[in-house]
């Protein structure tokens, strides 16, 4: 018996103990790919969707996400909404590579890809959008070569972020640079995204 969406996100338990999110349980129907800042993502086994449940002190923002998805409806470079609820949304499972992973793997990243996602945050503020919190993580290349954008909950936010517009110059003036190794361990980018936040690094 194939189970409703809502019946899936129910079955993920979360304990949030002194600010600590732990996972417990979820439905064996679940395949768990990863946890962000505000939820646990699925994919859905034997389907091509996702499902992210968000944590208890979270679930404000699945409605947000849930509202900005819509409006971004139709437009192939970001996710597909299939349903929302208090605490989770469905959206289509990505098969593919962050830009973080093809850093990490060697993966070229070319001058298409980033004009590629130019143009996604392009039709996102010409549906009134304010594209925010642009990182290495919420940008797939897919195994089709194709840029998806996820994790669109800031995209309403009012203040300006140049995170895409400082990720973009590093890729022109640094990455592009022959000398430039194209493989980078994960210490080195969590180090370098440290020192990013912490605005030591001019831009």
């Amino acid at each position: 018996m194939l189970l409703t969406y809502s019946i899936l996100a129910e079955s993920v338990k979360i304990r949030l103990h002194q600010k600590k999110i732990s996972l417990l349980d979820y439905d064996e129907s679940l395949e768990f790919i990863g946890e962000g800042r505000s939820a646990y993502v699925f994919r859905i086994r034997s389907t091509n969707k996702a499902i992210k449940v968000f944590f208890p002190d979270h679930v404000d923002i699945a409605r947000e996400e849930a509202e900005i998805y819509e409006m971004l409806r139709g437009i192939s470079y970001y996710p597909t909404l299939y349903e929302s609820g208090r605490n989770y949304l469905v959206i289509d499972y990505i098969e593919g590579l962050t830009l973080f992973e093809c850093l990490v793997q060697g993966i070229p990243i070319t001058s298409d890809n980033i004009k590629e996602i130019d143009q996604a945050l392009l039709l996102a503020k010409q549906k009134g959008l304010n594209p925010s919190d642009i990182h290495l993580r919420n940008i797939f290349i897919t195994s089709e070569k194709e840029i998806k954008v996820i994790d669109v909950a800031r995209f309403r936010q009012t203040k300006k972020c140049r995170q895409w517009n400082d990720l973009k110059s590093a890729f022109y003036r640094v990455y592009l640079k022959r000398f430039f190794p194209k493989k980078i361990p994960v210490s080195i980018l969590n180090f370098i995204a440290a020192l990013y936040k912490r605005k030591l690094i001019p831009m």
